[in-house]
């Protein structure tokens, strides 16, 4: 698709410039204050607005009433358009912990899906959240369908995908993890660490071994202990990147604040965590396996009160780090989108508004909310004209 979007406010290399941008063919061909619409694309004038980077959430289980362990591959077109609507332009379908046999279904249906023309938000993998996570911090995970580390299990999993996962959760501490870490590294799947008691000496061993990044940092791993600093003093201290849910309830502010100041802006991806109840009232709903009821927002196992995920979306966690921070949009903006376009290696074509990359692009009126959201320079969401 070709584009030109004018008078905008463009974030390049960490700043707005007042620019106009021209994508031919889904791409970005040109940035420039003086560039001209000379091949007579459609144009958006983007006057007073500003232009961002597509936010690319690597860790979601659904939202719009589909989950991602039971939807079809048709799902992903609805699941699509709402996170477009959000201003999401790729995400990572995260499968909780299931039996065997539902998880190869899920993993198919993901397969189909992105063989399939995208409809609003890209989907661009896997996310294996399980089932080979630390039982004492399963968090909403079913107990009794986690695994010590299986690499023939992994292998029928990664095969049945067809290379399409991505990202795998793994606890540290469980049986055979580090044969399992470095297999998945091996065959490119990025490695993060969480659902886990593990100590410091295991976690800074799976960090060795490849691990990349940490699950949800704080959430569902053994607490930080001057004594046992444990997963999140290895996380802390040493170069992974950490996943945060900004959410309000899965972090303090503090929390939030303390994280980006110990570990800087570049290490820090914001992630959703989102499940089917997102963009929906308060009721009950599913996650995998088990009911959760959302009241007030606050999704949590009907079983036990466990907190199960959240109803966040990227655009509002987006206003919201920057109110927990009083950090400025230039500086927030990484989180949704360089910053998870390095931890996952895709950063050569997404994450950033460069030549040759993908037109993937939001543009954000003057209280932060999607007006417009372009995937492939294609428009995908239109605020005032619904597409």
């Amino acid at each position: 698709m070709n584009l030109f979007i004018k008078n905008a406010e463009v974030f390049i290399d960490g700043t707005f410039v007042k620019s106009n941008i021209t994508v031919k063919d889904g791409r970005i061909s040109s940035v420039s204050g003086a560039s001209l619409n000379t091949e007579q694309y459609p144009e958006i004038d983007a006057k007073g607005k500003k232009v961002v980077p597509g936010f690319i959430d690597i860790h979601t289980h659904g939202a719009d009433n589909i989950d991602v362990n039971h939807a079809t591959a048709e799902d992903y077109c609805k699941l699509g358009k709402f996170f477009a609507s959000r201003g999401t332009t790729s995400y990572q379908a995260s499968i909780v912990t299931d039996t065997e046999e539902n998880t190869l279904r899920c993993i198919e249906q993901i397969k189909k899906a992105m063989e399939m023309d995208p409809c609003g938000a890209n989907l661009i993998g896997i996310h294996m959240e399980g089932p080979f996570l630390g039982p004492d911090y399963k968090g909403s995970m079913p107990g009794h369908l986690l695994k010590n580390a299986d690499l023939e299990l992994f292998r029928r999993y990664y095969d049945a995908s067809g290379g399409k996962i991505t990202y795998i959760t793994i606890a540290p501490e469980i049986e055979g993890s580090l044969d399992l870490i470095r297999e998945a590294v091996k065959t490119g799947v990025v490695v993060c660490i969480g659902h886990s008691g593990a100590d410091y000496e295991t976690a800074i061993e799976s960090i060795s071994n490849g691990a990349a990044a940490v699950t949800h940092i704080f959430n569902a791993m053994r607490p930080l202990h001057h004594h046992n600093p444990g997963i999140v003093g290895a996380a802390l201290e040493s170069d992974v990147y950490c996943e945060a849910i900004c959410d309000g309830r899965h972090l303090h502010p503090a929390t939030v604040r303390l994280l980006i100041k110990t570990k800087g802006l570049g290490r820090v991806v914001a992630v959703t965590d989102s499940i089917m109840a997102t963009g929906l009232p308060d009721g009950e709903y599913i996650l995998g396996v088990n009911k959760v009821r959302v009241t007030n927002g606050d999704a949590r196992l009907v079983s036990d009160g466990t907190r199960a995920g959240s109803t966040l979306t990227a655009d509002t966690a987006l206003k919201n780090l920057i109110k927990f921070t009083g950090r400025t949009l230039g500086e927030i903006i990484p989180l949704l989108t360089v910053n998870p376009a390095r931890l996952m290696r895709i950063d050569d074509r997404k994450g950033s508004i460069e030549t040759g990359k993908d037109a993937d692009l939001v543009i954000l009126d003057d209280n932060l909310d999607v007006e417009t959201t372009i995937v492939g320079g294609r428009i995908v969401y239109g605020r005032d004209k619904q597409q």
